[in-house]
């Protein structure tokens, strides 16, 4: 199950951290079944259906409706006595995916995932900043508000970006990175407008969560074969609303994100994190090999792995290789 925590981020937006924790263990008195008006075992990770902050029904939730939101607090709550871990999701993402790396990680860490700004749960001010500043000035008042420091940072995609420059900015608070496939090269403006043509594509409304699933696994033209973990992984970023079901995110938001960061390179950071780090990349994703050993060579302390049969949705794709491709360098980690 998780436990929501509100923290403050830069310029007063109100950030949703997610503290997870191992799912309910089975009463061995009870049949395998569970009492009669229970939740299946087959159910017990997945999140259940809850509000968005439009109104509509969100398609999954980190919160399994168990725990009620924690207020924002003023002082770091207590810590269990674990080392801490933050995740930070990619551009359009959210903690819920996280789930299955928090929940197996809560058994040797205080395992959190953050919504970040105009993500998942948290605030989606119109006029709110979304720089890189922002981003990485978000992760650091939350690792200080949540009491993480020293933290293993694991980031996807955008997400691994603000890890590295956190990383970076404040080696003091983080004492290991993972990085799971982002480029540090520049993308330019030909990829922003082929986002920006992308999300112009999307067939708003959805009529249902399997149309959502349908078009992102089968037939968004990004994808060149089938894919149900992208399609799923999409369905857990929509909230029905009145004529149908839409992203919890606004898309302008989104490209507004994207473009403080697809035009630079993003090799001097890399250079400047002082703490082991591991670049992970999908042998089907959007880091290439080369790219991905000249980050390691680059890296102070950098290490390699890469994940087969995986896309871009590295952690997604195939959680078990994943978790797979992490452990020893969270062992290595830990035994230092």
């Amino acid at each position: 199950m998780a436990r929501r925590i509100d923290v403050t981020g830069t310029g007063g937006v109100r950030l949703a951290a997610w503290e997870f924790g191992d799912p309910p263990k089975p009463d061995p008195a009870q049949d395998a079944h569970g009492p009669q008006g229970t939740q299946g075992p087959q159910d017990e990770n997945r999140p259940q259906d809850d509000q968005d902050s439009r109104g509509g029904r969100d398609s999954r939730d980190p919160d399994d409706g168990r725990a009620a939101p924690a207020r924002p607090q003023a002082t770091p709550p207590a810590s269990n006595g674990s080392p801490g871990v933050l995740l930070l999701h990619g551009l359009m993402g959210r903690a819920s995916h996280w789930a299955f790396t928090a929940r197996w990680l809560s058994g040797r860490y205080r395992a959190v995932a953050l919504d970040q700004r105009g993500h998942g749960r948290s605030d989606k001010p119109p006029r709110a900043s979304f720089t890189r500043d922002a981003y990485v000035d978000d992760a650091e008042s939350a690792l200080e508000q949540l009491g993480l420091a020293p933290v293993v940072l694991i980031g996807h995609a955008m997400g691994a970006l603000t890890a590295w420059q956190l990383a970076a900015r404040r080696p003091d608070l983080v004492r290991g990175l993972i990085i799971c496939d982002m480029r540090a090269s520049a993308l330019g403006a030909a990829s922003q407008r082929e986002w920006a043509q992308w999300f112009e594509s999307w067939p708003l409304p959805f009529a249902t969560l399997a149309d959502v699933r349908k078009w992102f696994g089968e037939d968004d033209p990004w994808v060149e074969r089938p894919n149900p973990a992208r399609g799923e992984f999409y369905a857990e970023v929509m909230a029905e609303s009145p004529d149908g079901w839409r992203p919890v995110f606004d898309p302008d938001q989104m490209l507004r994100s994207r473009e403080t960061w697809v035009y630079d390179a993003h090799w001097e950071e890399l250079a400047q994190v002082r703490c082991p780090a591991l670049v992970v990349r999908g042998l089907d994703g959007e880091l290439g090999r080369a790219e991905a050993q000249e980050m390691v060579r680059v890296l102070p302390r950098g290490q390699y792995a890469e994940v087969a049969d995986a896309g871009h949705l590295v952690h997604y794709d195939q959680p078990e290789a994943w978790r797979a491709a992490i452990q020893p360098f969270l062992d290595a980690l830990d035994t230092d």
